[in-house]
């Protein structure tokens, strides 16, 4: 957890050209039901104009489905990939940066080897 704080406010260009480039907020925050493990986070992937391609967090909640039937779980911790966003299974700080950084790895492959 400790790498995870010392990353916050930090920015990263991850290629030559300075076209994608990441971004950490992490901070501590009260253990709550919404935030049990106690991180307030988001990490996310932006590119050259800035806009987010992915991102991880549990700045606020998400619920699974909608209308009649639909179950009524609802999450703090999730990921947004472009338009979608899923939930997230946090399981501990390291696999947190070890999945995003397994995402940001699989979105730079895409567009390296786009149209």
């Amino acid at each position: 957890m400790d790498t995870l704080l010392v990353m916050d406010g930090e920015v990263f260009t991850l290629d030559a050209t300075g076209q994608l480039w990441v971004k950490f907020e992490v901070a501590r925050c009260v253990v709550s039901a919404e935030r049990p493990h106690g991180l307030k986070y988001s990490l996310t992937l932006h590119d050259e104009t800035g806009a987010r391609l992915l991102g991880f967090d549990n700045a606020h909640p998400i619920q699974e489905g909608s209308g009649p039937g639909a179950r009524t779980r609802i999450q703090y911790d999730h990921r947004h990939t472009g338009e979608r966003t899923r939930f997230y299974d946090y399981a501990d700080a390291a696999t947190l940066l070890a999945d995003f950084w397994k995402e940001v790895d699989i979105v730079m492959q895409e567009r390296s080897s786009g149209p």
